[in-house]
Parts: C-alpha cells; structure tokens; sequence
C-alpha cells in the first residue's frame, strides 16, 4: 500500500470530529479545497453552522479527533489497507467529478483496477437463477474484455457478477457499506478475500464501521461514481438497484438494463427502466460497442473458465437448459431422449459443473455458480 498522504490524513482528522459525515467532510472539502488550518479558517466564514464553528475551536475536541485519526493509520497500516482523498493523484477520477464525492476512500487490494475501463453490475439480493445466471455471464465476458466489473458484494446480482469476473480471471471491484474489515453479508469471507486479492474493495466508512441499512443507499451513488455504465441485470420495482441506476443518469453515466420474462415480478423494475430509454442488454458485446470497448474483446477459447469438451447428448441437453429451469419431462419433449437418458446425461454435466439442481428436479445451467 502506498504511504497515507498528509492530506488525506488531515481530512480524516477531520472527519473524526462529532457531527462531520460523510455529506459535511464533502461540503468543506468543496468550500474550503485544503485540511489545513482548516479550523482557523472556519471561524468566522458565515456558511458553516454555529455548532460546526464550535466544534472547530474547541480545542479538546481537535486533540480527540487527531489522536483517533492516528489510530485508525495505525490500524490501517496493521491490516495492509490504504487511504486515499479526492487531493490524492491514485484517486478515481470518475469519483472525483459527482457532485457529492467521498472525500476519504479507504481500500483493500490493487489500485491497477481503477485503471481499466469500468463497468457496474448491479441488481436484486433475492435474485433468480435466471438474474444469477445473467449476471455471471456479463461479468465473466465484460472482465475477459479488459473492463474491470464494479458491484456492491452484497448477495444475489452481486455476488454473481463479482465472482463471474473473477471467474474469468480479471478485475473486480467492491464498493461497501461498511468498513473494510465488516464481512457483510458474513458468508462472503472468502469473496471478500479473492476480490482484495484479484481486484480491490473500497468503502468511505472507517474501519469498524457497521452495516446500517442507511450506508447502502450512500454507497451505491459511489459504484455509479466509478464507472461508465450501470447494467441493472435484475430488479423488482422497490429495488434498491433502480436508485442506482438513477443516480448514474444524474452523473451522466449510461444506464443499460437486463430483460426477463413478461410475467416476472423480479425483472418489472429493469422492464420499467427499459421504458424509460435505458439501453437494452442480451449478452456483453452489447454493453462494449455502446461504450466502444468492442475491440478488446478476449477470443472465448482463451477464456479460463472456457467449457470443457462435451458429448453429442450432452450438448443437446445442455443447449436445451435455460437460466430459468427445467425439468426432465420437459428436456425429454425438447431432445428427443428418454428420461432415463436424459438423467444420465445431466449427472455427467453436474459433474462437469455446467448443470444445477434445484428443488423438484429442475435442472438449470450452472453459468452462476462460480
């Protein structure tokens, strides 16, 4: 990690003060451009409210917030995670042009993920294997592309998109809600670990921070403050994803949305935002000639997470599953293969990872369970 610089140190001095958040660090950030002799400066400037100005020449408060800024460094540095500010010249230039940026960003892993074009994958934690599915599949082909896949670790679309960009062995990055050494949801600790270790998580909250629900909407106007696009591959129409995506639209990002099926609750809110002008996604190439990235893309033969070689029969089958499910009934009616083949043909794709069963003998393709 590169050294804290003395800047971004002095902001989260400043941030350490009672009453300043996040908000109120980017309002004197904007105001007053340097941390120094900052609390000199503030007295007398009409703007800030009274109980600021207080909080400023109090020099007891100052000392506290100057001896748990060198805490947090210290804990910082223990841990091997770095700190940045909106000064810093390794901080993302996307996240430095929105109107309410972080002034601080705390991050785990390489910073070379900011360096590739970026792209947010975003969308429901109660996803369906078909949303899971999507969601892995964009992200393993965007990644394989050279785009480094932005989301949110939360469960569902999430997770999907950032484990089919590891998948494909590139970049991911996640942005949370938390801080950085807060597993949440817990069960991600192994995917917190292979995004630190093949990408980077960031967050604008200290060490120790908690997962409060009021953080998630915060954070995501940060993964769309990255990149270049927002992809809502799955929604209902309450998903938190469609806040995201609109603030992408007020920070002049591209705004692509997922189709499903007609009748699916759990895709109206990607529906809606295709009613609403956002450009239509069936598959990655889609999102790179909008963005002007197709040239970059990998040949899938060269792709790690390319299929292995597959029979005559298991083919057929396999051409026949969709993200949705189906059953053996049905798979029989569409192959041609009795069922007892059919079932011997679906324990050897399990086996070769491509097929998932999920309860009452539905057999999906397992393009999501990377």
């Amino acid at each position: 990690m590169a050294p804290v610089s003395a800047q971004a140190a002095a902001w989260l001095t400043v941030s350490l003060l009672p009453g300043v958040g996040p908000a109120t660090l980017c309002q004197l950030a904007r105001a007053f451009h340097s941390p120094f002799s900052l609390a000199a400066r503030i007295g007398d400037d009409p703007s800030v409210s009274p109980r600021l100005r207080a909080i400023f020449a109090d020099r007891a408060e100052l000392d506290r917030a100057e001896k748990r800024a060198g805490a947090e460094l210290a804990r910082l540095e223990a841990q091997g995670y770095g700190l940045l500010c909106h000064q810093d010249p390794d901080y993302p230039d996307g996240l430095r042009s929105i109107d309410d940026f972080p002034v601080l960003l705390y991050y785990r892993g390489g910073l070379d993920a900011l360096a590739r074009p970026l792209v947010a994958l975003v969308g429901s934690r109660k996803a369906t294997s078909y949303g899971l599915a999507v969601g892995h599949r964009l992200a393993a082909d965007l990644a394989a592309a050279g785009v480094t896949v932005v989301s949110g670790v939360a469960a569902g679309i999430d997770a999907a998109a950032h484990r089919g960009a590891l998948s494909a062995g590139g970049l991911t990055i996640g942005v949370l809600g938390c801080g950085l050494d807060v597993t949440y949801p817990r069960h991600h600790d192994d995917l917190y670990r292979r995004i630190a270790g093949q990408g980077l998580l960031v967050s604008e909250y200290p060490c120790a921070t908690r997962p409060d629900g009021f953080r998630f909407p915060a954070r995501n106007r940060i993964i769309s403050g990255l990149v270049r696009a927002v992809v809502v591959v799955e929604a209902t129409l309450k998903s938190g994803s469609l806040i995201t995506a609109h603030l992408a639209l007020d920070q002049g990002r591209e705004v692509f949305a997922v189709p499903g099926r007609v009748d699916s609750a759990a895709s109206a809110g990607t529906h809606a935002l295709l009613r609403q002008g956002a450009l239509l996604v069936r598959s990655a190439d889609d999102i790179l000639a909008d963005l002007e990235l197709h040239a970059a893309v990998v040949p899938p033969a060269s792709r790690p997470d390319a299929q292995p070689a597959l029979a005559a029969d298991e083919r057929l089958v396999l051409d026949a599953l969709d993200a949705y499910g189906t059953d053996i009934d049905t798979l029989a009616r569409q192959t041609g293969l009795d069922g007892g083949r059919i079932f011997e043909v679906l324990l050897q794709l399990e086996l070769k990872g491509l097929v998932r069963q999920e309860p009452g003998q539905i057999y999906a393709r397992a393009d999501s369970m990377a």
